[in-house]
């Protein structure tokens, strides 16, 4: 067991419920891992850009960074010791001198659908309306069903299943990983598939930000990586990168690692649902990044530049 140097480590994160609930799951990790009371990890819940504009998509915001700027400010200038993300929401680029360094054991990555009167999100009639922020979400319930009305949900988890409560809409598609954390799998009406509704790079994935070259946070961390997950969210933010992924970006990817092989399944589709591309690698796990890379340049190949004219 590593040594820690004596003092209250502090925790930064997004003030939501599951943000807080990913805070928290990473400190009793951390308390486990080195033997140390609760009051040895102080959550400090920080109020982000992205928690405070409800009124338009993200992707006409500003897109992921929204959520983390604050935060990484934070980490920079000392007032927190390491940051907790969805690694979802985390953009490739990352400010000079933080690096996401460590992953918890991913928990499942497929989207969960609500219905208010069906349980599965192909029974709703002609013209339902189904409430998704995400693009990648929207685009892949149009090219299921072009007849729905997509409709705008903005807001944390809870704030989203009272507006479905309120009739905004019939249905909605959140992380499930979110939902059994916040402990509300009892909501779940039906489980997506990974092949016909593949998640965003690095859902289920809660990622632990740091300053790069901060060996005593380093040594703290290292007992409760999960390489396996880093692996896979190596290859899927590989992916990311290379296609100039953002929150303007419907952009699929998911990486699953077993006995040191990897393999990765890829999708790029366009907002209105109407044409996408996808891609299948399999190698090393040590080679995640590169498999990354390749997956972005194939499916990239395929689709042709003018496939992204006027989205990217």
């Amino acid at each position: 067991m590593q040594t820690l140097k004596i003092g209250t480590r502090k925790i930064g994160t997004r003030g939501s419920p599951l943000a807080l609930a990913q805070a928290h799951e990473t400190r009793v990790r951390l308390m486990k891992a080195h033997g140390l009371p609760e009051q040895a990890f102080e959550v400090v819940p920080i109020s982000t850009s992205g928690d405070r504009i409800q009124d338009r998509p993200l992707s006409e915001a500003g897109g992921k960074g929204l959520f983390t700027k604050e935060i990484e400010e934070a980490l920079l200038d000392g007032r927190i010791d390491i940051a907790v993300h969805s690694s979802k929401d985390m953009p490739t680029m990352l400010p000079d001198g933080l690096e996401l360094s460590t992953f918890l054991p991913r928990e499942d990555a497929r989207d969960a659908f609500i219905g208010k009167a069906v349980k599965r999100i192909v029974d709703l009639p002609h013209g339902a309306k189904v409430g998704s922020s995400s693009l990648r979400r929207q685009a892949l319930i149009r090219r299921m069903r072009p007849d729905f009305e997509v409709v705008m949900f903005r807001g944390n988890v809870q704030t989203r299943l009272r507006k479905l409560d309120e009739g905004i809409a019939e249905g909605t598609i959140l992380a499930y990983a979110g939902l059994k954390r916040l402990g509300l799998e009892g909501v779940i009406t039906d489980l997506m598939s990974l092949e016909d509704f593949p998640p965003a790079p690095g859902q289920g994935a809660i990622g632990i930000e740091t300053r790069v070259g901060d060996r005593d946070i380093e040594n703290m961390l290292a007992a409760i990586h999960h390489a396996p997950t880093g692996q896979a969210l190596a290859c899927e933010r590989a992916f990311l990168a290379a296609l100039d992924g953002s929150c303007r970006t419907p952009i699929a990817g998911h990486a699953t690692v077993s006995g040191g092989k990897l393999s990765f399944a890829g999708l790029i589709i366009s907002p209105d649902g109407t044409e996408w591309h996808d891609v299948r690698l399999e190698g090393e796990a040590a080679d995640a990044a590169e498999i990354g890379a390749d997956a972005a340049r194939t499916v990239r190949a395929r689709a042709g530049e003018k496939f992204f004219d006027g989205w990217l």
